[in-house]
């Protein structure tokens, strides 16, 4: 009942975000599209002195840890790895529904994320100290914040310091965990202590485990579930006396502030929001080289109803969008509400994706391979929009059926129902199912016209989940044909094209003629019509009175009544005499 509670509260809260605009400033603002339950998105265009500036808006619940989670996700699951955001997301499709950006700085080469990373309440990579870390909660709560670490790991003696998941460094000893990847690095002139099982590392909690071989030297084998310590220069000897085979020894990963609560965390940075004010100068260690020029950038941010925001500014070319300056896109989430927030990573790397496919245009030629991403998962029945936005089943090859697809992710009983303008309802599916993508089709007939409502419900082994999306029922036009499909354009002849269609209710039509992208270059008809058949002509001109250049063009008809708005288009070319 919870779970189905907190969706329902989260529909609810899918308003119109605030406007980007500042004085003297003009903004396009698209509607919002519904990802899935309760997540929405939004593309607001901002014009700029500078180019205009696109801004790409997730808006999402409260992370409950139950439906919704938000949490940072590895590159192929290693830290000496990278892989794009799209991939991650297709490897996860099969167990949730996922919309995110991309995550912390990272190093190239091999790949490791500049900060923190925890996940599962693991602690798998250091804070940068300097910068500021992203932790979230249990119960959904983002809190930013500088944070130091200290590593020690003990054997017969003392404490002693340690590095974690980090490239070599003379002189250090590093606790190797298996997310680093298959190896230790390779070097010579080690001690090299190897743990066939070790605790999952908490922070400021000790974890211990026993010396199942020791070695000199690498690269060495990571068991999954294990951890290799690697101690060089003169911490080598300490390593090899403290810690002989057979001896346990004490790993403490300590976070300073205590962030053994947080159940996750990422870096990033600087601090973007505080208090619900935009952070000019967070004082972390960033150049003005990383944040003053305008490019493609990524942040979250936290609203204060708990709701979750993702942000990428896109950014690359002056003409598509100029990007942001990172005060600019503090400003920016100042008015979207953000009470916290905090930048991501910067650049070509920065992207916004749902369900493995791009929200964002790549900054470069292609998108560009990261190391870790934040990623908001949904973890119920996911719908996805139905096959057409307008059935009309009147038998004109058109539109004439709806499908409709829906993916689980758990075992689930599955009711499915389609409710119509007049509040019927029919049963399409009521059975158990398993998990995947199911596909249902229903062609509409002697169904009412009008808006209808697709729902489905899955309960699974955490409760219940729905998903709905709309379409219309809309059989005011039918069969629109355009004669001849490859038309000779010559002056003073006034039936270059011929568009002829059906109309079964009165309505207000226009006709248009347009290109490909859905320019309109001529518009041949604009007003109210009755019932019947209807044929309208073109003379092969434009609005401007002059002929059309050889290419290849639609006739486009809609008609809009009681019932709603009923749009189809029929293509054509046209050449030049």
């Amino acid at each position: 009942m919870l779970r189905k509670l907190l969706i329902a509260v989260a529909l609810a809260a899918l308003v119109a975000l605030p406007a980007a605009a500042s004085r003297g400033l003009s903004a396009q603002i698209a509607p919002q599209t519904l990802l899935m339950p309760g997540v929405s998105y939004q593309r607001q265009v901002q014009f700029t002195p500078h180019g205009p500036v696109v801004l790409d808006v997730v808006t999402a619940p409260r992370p409950d840890g139950l439906t919704y989670t938000l949490a940072p996700v590895l590159s192929n699951n290693a830290i000496v790895a990278t892989q794009t955001l799209t991939d991650m997301q297709k490897d996860m499709s099969a167990t949730s529904t996922v919309v995110g950006v991309n995550g912390d700085y990272f190093v190239a080469n091999p790949g490791k994320p500049t900060g923190i990373l925890m996940r599962a309440g693991a602690l798998e990579s250091a804070p940068f100290a300097a910068r500021s870390s992203l932790g979230i909660a249990a119960d959904g709560t983002l809190t930013v914040a500088k944070v130091s670490f200290d590593g020690t790991w003990r054997g017969s003696g003392q404490r002693r310091q340690l590095d974690l998941n980090a490239a070599p460094v003379k002189g250090h000893t590093t606790l190797y965990t298996s997310v680093w990847g298959p190896t230790t690095p390779a070097e010579t002139g080690v001690a090299v202590d190897v743990f066939q099982t070790i605790p999952p590392a908490t922070p400021n909690h000790v974890v211990a485990g026993a010396v199942t071989q020791v070695l000199t030297g690498g690269p060495v084998p990571i068991p999954p579930g294990g951890a290799v310590l690697v101690s060089r220069g003169g911490q080598a000897p300490h390593l090899a006396a403290e810690a002989p085979v057979g001896a346990m020894v004490e790993i403490r990963l300590t976070l300073t502030p205590n962030w053994s609560s947080m159940t996750s965390a990422i870096g990033g940075g600087p601090l973007l929001v505080a208090n619900g004010k935009a952070v000019f100068r967070a004082r972390e260690a960033f150049g003005d080289p990383l944040l003053s020029p305008r490019s493609a950038r990524s942040a979250v941010g936290q609203l204060s109803d708990g709701r979750i925001l993702l942000v990428t500014a896109e950014g690359g070319s002056s003409s598509y969008s100029a990007g942001m300056t990172n005060y600019e896109l503090a400003v920016a989430l100042a008015r979207l509400g953000a009470k916290t927030a905090m930048a991501l990573g910067s650049g070509p790397s920065a992207a916004m994706a749902f369900d493995g496919s791009l929200l964002t245009r790549p900054t470069g030629p292609a998108e560009q391979p990261i190391s870790d991403a934040l990623v908001l998962s949904y973890n119920g029945v996911y719908a996805a929009p139905p096959g057409t936005t307008v059935l009309s089943p009147n038998g004109d090859g058109v539109d004439d059926t709806q499908t409709f697809s829906y993916k689980l992710v758990r075992p689930s009983q599955v009711t499915a129902t389609l409710i119509g303008p007049d509040r019927s309802t029919r049963v399409l599916v009521q059975d158990a199912e398993q998990p995947g993508v199911h596909t249902l089709e229903w062609d509409g007939k002697d169904a009412v016209e009008g808006n209808w409502r697709f729902s489905v419900t899955g309960t699974d082994d955490l409760g219940p989940t729905t998903a709905e999306r709309t379409f219309a029922l809309n059989e005011t036009i039918g069969s629109l044909a355009v004669t001849p499909t490859a038309a000779q354009l010559r002056p003073g002849v006034s039936d270059v094209v011929t568009a002829t269609f059906d109309l079964a209710h009165a309505a207000n039509v226009t006709v248009t003629v347009e290109k490909r992208s859905g320019i309109v270059i001529a518009t041949l008809l604009s007003k109210q019509l009755d019932p019947g058949s209807q044929k309208v002509l073109w003379n092969g001109r434009l609005w401007t009175g002059s002929l059309a250049t050889t290419g290849e063009y639609q006739v486009r008809v809609v008609a809009t009544n009681q019932i709603g708005k009923a749009t189809v288009t029929a293509p054509f070319t046209a050449r030049r005499s």
